[in-house]
């Protein structure tokens, strides 16, 4: 592996931060649908600063059985019937995630992933009951520790809200976009990278 990739893998314990956001059909994540999934991989350059890196999206077709609450299709503007989606089934949302995030974790010494959200148990759990539903083996994410922009966002700017916290970063939002899982991963992954920076060049300091 080259240096600038194995730098990473000393930031954080050995663990990958990867960003995670979900859209969903409610807050039970044993019964309610996954809708969309959106993944940011972080990656750190030869001056040791966080960067968003690879990418990954899909829409989520629900599984056999979901339940999916009005108010939550409201709030997010998603259709879950609409052909144009291009829906993909959960399994294989997961597993090309988790192959993208195995990828890198190999490439970057690291030992594993680890899930940065905003209020990143949300994220955790879901992905986790949506693991056990589709029987996957190879989770690459620490099955229970995260790490959450809503406690550093409080942290660094007193804000815990996604939208102000990067308003005070500088980070442009636009909520006319929000509520879309690979925007808000987008900005969620911005934000971390600029705590986390914003950290380092104070303790070099």
């Amino acid at each position: 592996m080259s240096s600038d990739k194995a730098q990473i893998a000393h930031r954080f314990r050995g663990f990958l931060p990867v960003v995670i956001d979900l859209e969903t059909g409610g807050f039970n994540s044993q019964t309610d649908a996954l809708l969309e999934l959106a993944c940011v991989i972080i990656t750190m350059g030869d001056d040791g600063l966080l960067a968003p890196g690879e990418r990954v999206f899909f829409n989520v077709d629900p599984f056999p059985g979901a339940n999916i609450e009005q108010a939550s299709l409201d709030f997010t503007g998603i259709d879950p019937g609409n052909p144009l989606r291009g829906a993909v089934p959960e399994k294989e949302a997961l597993i090309e995630t988790f192959g993208e995030i195995r990828t890198e974790v190999r490439q970057t010494g690291c030992q594993r992933a680890i899930l940065v959200g905003h209020n990143a148990s949300f994220d955790l759990g879901f992905l986790m009951a949506a693991s056990a539903r589709c029987n996957i083996k190879r989770n690459p994410l620490h099955p229970f520790s995260t790490l959450d922009t809503v406690s550093l966002g409080g942290l660094a700017f007193g804000q815990t809200v996604l939208a102000r916290a990067c308003a005070s970063a500088g980070i442009e939002f636009n909520a006319d976009e929000a509520h879309s899982a690979d925007y808000d991963c987008d900005k969620t992954a911005e934000l971390f990278c600029d705590i986390v920076n914003r950290w380092r060049k104070l303790s070099a300091q």
